[in-house]
């Protein structure tokens, strides 16, 4: 139980879609039909809701921030476990056919609930290279690798193998992005198509 209460917990919460859930209670139709069909809020943005967006990335922060810390509370050895289902609930929602987010903004969640030095590494190298470059997935996927790395040297050695685990899962599901940054056709943040 020690074990399977925290991946339930994590899971469940990770796996609410809340990018799917605020587009189409604020009359923006099913997110899966527009852009990249992704329940995050890099997709919410697409449709032109700036607030909705917003509050997507924050609630799908705020889900990972949440089930790391109900595992610290019952479970306090658990938090790691937590987090990886967390962050595995976002991207497979039991509830969407498995057909989820890609992770950024839950990993963020959960980086901060680990240690807020892990999180504001992640938030620092996220918007550092977000700015830079105008490329949503380029700093995603930057924030992500930061995560353990950061874990690493700021001596949180006990998260390193999730953290590290889940920046490869977030570089798997950014393989498309890969694709086009390689190609010189990712979009950048507000340029038309």
């Amino acid at each position: 139980m020690e074990t399977l209460l925290p991946l339930l917990v994590g899971y469940l919460l990770g796996s609410v879609p809340f990018g799917l859930i605020l587009t189409r209670l604020t009359g923006g139709g099913d997110l899966r039909a527009i852009g990249s069909g992704n329940i995050g809020a890099t997709n919410v943005l697409r449709t032109g809701k700036k607030g909705v967006a917003a509050a997507t990335l924050l609630l799908d922060m705020g889900k990972g921030i949440a089930a790391v810390l109900i595992a610290r509370h019952f479970w306090p050895s658990a938090e790691p476990l937590a987090a990886l289902a967390a962050v595995l609930g976002h991207c497979f929602p039991v509830w969407l056919k498995f057909k989820g987010g890609k992770g950024v903004a839950t990993m963020m969640g959960i980086s901060l609930g680990l240690a807020w030095q892990i999180g504001l590494a992640y938030a620092v190298v996220w918007l550092g290279v977000l700015f830079a470059s105008r490329i949503s997935s380029l700093g995603g996927m930057s924030a992500a690798v930061a995560a353990p790395v950061a874990a690493l040297l700021l001596g949180f050695t006990a998260y390193v193998p999730v953290l590290a685990l889940l920046a490869l899962l977030v570089l798997f599901l950014h393989r498309e992005n890969i694709d086009r940054l390689r190609a010189g056709t990712e979009p950048r943040v507000g340029s038309k198509k």
